[in-house]
């Protein structure tokens, strides 16, 4: 009687919170949508809808035409800008427009997955490791997966399936198992971007803000045999956009949640993980910033990494505030005391196994992210040279028994990286690497043991100017001889990052199987455990938290109360051009100064909504009850940080770009009339 209680407790809350929830597209509530919202999602809805969403590397994306056109977020993009650029001419501040298909340009570090089908693997992962102990189960259970994966990807290319890519999900902290079957696009190229002062308009400064006013949207076109890629299942831009109140839907691949974490899981995010993190980027970004006045090129090259670094900072500072929030340990508790007395166990209490694991975690925190996390050696030439030594040694392997970023079925991401002809700026790395050293040292003391080994004879500082002026790893096609010439050929390398790399290698594994061991196993154990209740109890009724997968969120056009204050939904042209200062963040493009008088003043520019999404969810089109884009999502409000850890529907608020903008832009200021036209196209 308790347990049905529970349950239709939380059906009730579901009636009352509909806007909350990133439910998979196999286990979408349409018959509570329809109640709430009055609103049919249809089978047929939900699989033309999945099969035009992307997720990139970093984001989320949609196709908007039968020819493989892409549309995303410009700051989803950075690292594509930053490859095509160089010190004298950086596409984040200039941005990119293609006069036509001829001069559409590569995007490194770019591919876009659709999702096909999925397969539910829960009972095959069960009986593999049923019986066994915490250490002995994690590692079956990685076995397991891996060969699955390899044997979904080879099963596609035995049946002539065009780049095949399979990912085994975890889903609700380990209840259910599923065999994800992407369709990969891995020739993305570039259309356009606009220049990064409107993209990215208020900066750092507007960055989970609202009201807003940035233009931050991007173009791609996926590629396949060098042509334009056919695809039928598109979303089809609605330029008039949403009115305020309407129903609207955001498909994409939120990136990580800890909604259905333990207590003791939380505490540590805020004793410990999340404290660390925050006085690193601190220090760091004082350094980049220092680094990027040094003269003009520095500034082009900072732009990207101090983007991202300052995004961190925020978004970490605003987690640490939801976990220090008493209203948020209130909930957090009631749930968790519902589920302890409504659960049944047998053995020892799974939320007292995770809180010893978490005591372990404390201890084992900063040895792993220094050292095997790779904190401690922030240059990319050295993450090049551990996936040389690492990557050749673990393919010598059978696939089930590889570190997981090396199985068959990763390779290919670590290929097209590692072979990347990508500028390399001395002085950046230089800074960058010099930190992550003094850092490492520092936070681990002079006597931990590789510390003592590695700072012997030198600093640092030294450590990073030796290793860097003596690589050669900046030369892709050396990195490539390597890779290919295998094992061996790494290994006779007296190239001093390769030799860097290799000397802490023993030492990372060590501290990584530890961690496995005395972490991540019995934590996998314990949650497993506390799953299979939740299921029993719910079922699918709750949504399971995200991982980087694709879901679908209901909400509507809506603002909030802001201090009792209300906060208008929409946002509009002119008043962009009213905060502009001339300088950034607040500078206006010349461009759109030339054109001012043609623009229209009055077409909405940015928009908040009621949909519960998180990091990954930018770049995720907004649509409409007929699955048409009527926005395309980029941010939150400052509320919406705490959706890591809970929703409050009160105040917590998406931000998105609004598709009239979109047409002012390419049209009045850009005149890009044949990009315009094939967004405009009908199906």
């Amino acid at each position: 009687m308790r347990g049905l209680l529970l349950v239709l407790a939380c059906t009730a809350c579901f009636a009352a919170f509909a806007d909350e929830g990133m439910w998979t597209f196999d286990d979408f509530p349409a018959s509570r949508v329809k109640q709430a919202y009055g609103v049919d999602i249809s089978p047929a809805w939900l699989d033309h809808v999945r099969l035009s969403t992307l997720r990139l590397a970093n984001c989320s994306a949609s196709f908007v035409s039968s020819e493989g056109l892409i549309l995303t977020n410009q700051h989803c993009i950075e690292s594509c800008l930053a490859a095509q650029s160089s010190p004298e001419r950086s596409l984040i501040e200039s941005g990119f427009s293609a006069p036509n298909r001829r001069d559409e340009q590569p995007c490194l570090f770019q591919q876009a997955d659709v999702l096909l089908t999925s397969e539910d693997i829960t009972e095959r992962v069960l009986k593999a490791t049923a019986g066994m102990g915490a250490a002995a189960a994690y590692a079956a259970r990685n076995r397991l997966l891996s060969e699955l994966e390899q044997a979904c990807e080879q099963a596609g290319r035995h049946a002539r399936v065009a780049r095949l890519k399979c990912q085994s999900v975890n889903l609700y902290q380990g209840g259910q198992y599923f065999l994800y079957k992407y369709k990969r696009y891995d020739d993305l190229r570039l259309v356009f971007v606009p220049e990064g002062d409107i993209a990215s308009f208020g900066g750092d400064l507007d960055n989970f803000q609202f009201p807003r006013w940035s233009l931050d949207f991007a173009v791609l076109r996926a590629y396949e045999n060098g042509r334009p890629a056919r695809t039928p299942n598109y979303i089809r831009v609605d330029f008039a956009g949403p009115k305020a109140g309407e129903v609207v839907f955001v498909a994409g691949d939120p990136a990580s949640t800890a909604r259905l974490q333990t207590r003791a899981q939380l505490e540590f995010e805020r004793d410990t993980s999340i404290p660390a993190t925050l006085l690193r980027a601190s220090e760091l970004r004082g350094r980049f910033i220092q680094f990027g006045q040094d003269n003009p090129d520095h500034e082009r090259i900072m732009l990207a990494p101090l983007n991202a670094l300052q995004n961190i900072i925020k978004v970490r500072r605003k987690e640490l505030d939801t976990l220090n929030d008493p209203a948020f340990w209130s909930q957090k508790a009631a749930d968790e005391e519902r589920l302890r007395q409504s659960a049944h166990f047998a053995g020892a209490d799974p939320w007292a196994e995770i809180e010893v694991a978490m005591a372990r975690e404390r201890a084992l925190y900063l040895p792993f992210i220094f050292i095997e996390g790779g904190a401690g050696f922030t240059t990319s030439l050295f993450r090049d040279a551990r996936w040389l030594v690492r990557g050749t040694m673990e393919r010598d392997k059978p696939n089930g028994d590889r570190l997981g970023e090396f199985t068959d079925s990763a390779m290919p991401t670590i290929e097209r990286d590692l072979f990347a002809r990508i500028p390399v700026y001395a002085a950046y790395e230089q800074m960058n690497f010099s930190f992550s050293l003094e850092r490492m040292r520092e936070w681990l003391g002079p006597d931990f043991p590789l510390m003592h080994r590695l700072f012997a004879q030198q600093s640092p500082e030294g450590l990073a100017i030796q290793v860097l002026a003596e690589t050669q790893l900046d030369d892709a096609a050396l990195r490539r001889r390597l890779w290919e010439s295998g094992r061996s050929a790494v290994d006779a390398s007296r190239d001093p990052m390769i030799e860097l790399a290799r000397s802490i290698d023993p030492d990372a594994r060590a501290i990584r199987r530890q961690y496995e061991n005395e972490v991540e196993a019995p934590v996998a154990a314990a949650s497993a455990r506390i799953a299979a209740q939740r299921i029993r109890l719910y079922g699918t009724q709750i949504y399971p938290d995200a991982t980087f997968t694709l879901r679908l969120n209901v909400g509507s056009v809506q603002g909030w109360l802001e201090d009792g204050v209300p906060v208008e939904p929409m946002t509009y042209l002119a008043r962009a051009f009213e905060r502009a200062s001339g300088a950034p963040p607040f500078k206006i493009p010349d461009a759109w100064l030339r054109v001012k008088d043609q623009l229209d003043m009055r077409t909405p520019f940015c928009m908040a909504t009621s949909n519960d999404i998180v990091g990954g969810n930018s770049g995720s089109p907004l649509l409409d009850a007929s699955g048409r884009l009527v926005g395309l999502m980029f941010d939150g409000n400052i509320h919406s940080v705490a959706g890591r850890y809970w929703f409050n529907p009160a105040n917590n608020r998406a931000v998105a770009l609004h598709p009239a903008m979109i047409r002012e832009a390419l049209e009045k200021v850009y005149h890009a009339e044949y990009l315009l036209a094939e967004l405009s196209r009908a199906p």
